[in-house]
């Protein structure tokens, strides 16, 4: 007569909870932020020099008062900010990958979906943080604030920030140990989309071949969008088409990313 463990009663198992599962790796990603806050300061660095002297040269050109140009260019500061923040978390991933750490991670009894999921949301606290950073530092130099508009522009930029996030953690699971790769595809996909997107300069005297590339790529929607809800005009067409962008983004982002987490295991 044979007797049964513990581990072999389904009864007594230990079961995924997506929800339960999201959250705990959601407060596991957060704790090293929340002991070092100064790392949110830090990565502040390049947008403050983006708009300490990238704004002065629009303003010399354009002419326009500063609070007009800021109005224009501090929405698109922060979805830089989005941009280049969140498209660079998946090194994290990569680099617990290559020390062993991920793998003892998909022993534990959790979701395969709440590990990309809690990794994805985790990214939504530095980006209010820093958005909120960035427009207290221009809002004495004339850049008006629409209460409403801001709210709002912050949950745009959160669903934003978790379909990017989402995309880079797929890139480090499909690059794996290659760190040149990720970091190679990372770089070649993240600057034309930044400079097609119209959030450092206009895009009005571009091109033809550069304005129709715009209107496909999905951060200049999200750009636009974000310079309409700043400035109180929450109506406009434009914010329709950012959150469309955000969150189809958003779903595919984690579409692929929890499919490659779950063929990972």
């Amino acid at each position: 007569m044979t007797t049964t463990t513990a581990t072999q009663r389904p009864d007594t198992a230990v079961r995924a909870n997506p929800a339960r599962d999201t959250w705990n790796v959601l407060t596991r990603e957060l704790k090293p932020v929340v002991r070092d806050p100064f790392t949110l300061i830090f990565s502040l660095v390049q947008p403050l020099v983006f708009l300490g002297l990238f704004a002065p040269l629009l303003i010399g050109s354009s002419g326009a008062p500063v609070g007009e140009t800021l109005q224009w260019f501090v929405p698109g500061v922060l979805v830089m900010i989005v941009l280049f923040g969140t498209g660079a978390t998946g090194s994290n991933l990569q680099y617990e990958m290559m020390t062993g750490s991920h793998e003892r991670t998909l022993v534990a009894p959790l979701a395969r979906s709440s590990l990309l999921v809690g990794r994805a949301l985790k990214e939504i606290v530095p980006i209010i943080v820093q958005a909120l950073i960035i427009v207290l530092i221009a809002w004495p130099f004339g850049f008006s604030i629409d209460v409403a508009g801001l709210v709002i522009g912050l949950a745009l930029l959160a669903v934003f920030g978790v379909g990017l996030g989402s995309l880079s953690y797929t890139l480090a699971l499909k690059t794996k140990d290659r760190e040149w790769l990720f970091w190679g595809v990372q770089q070649t996909l993240i600057f034309p989309l930044l400079i097609l997107s119209g959030m450092l300069l206009p895009l009005d005297d571009a091109p033809g071949w550069m304005q129709a590339v715009s209107t496909v790529n999905p951060i200049n929607w999200v750009v636009q969008a974000e310079r309409a809800l700043f400035a109180g005009d929450l109506g406009n067409i434009a914010v329709l088409w950012g959150w469309v962008a955000a969150v189809i983004l958003a779903l595919l982002g984690l579409w692929a990313g929890i499919r490659a987490m779950r063929k990972s295991s």
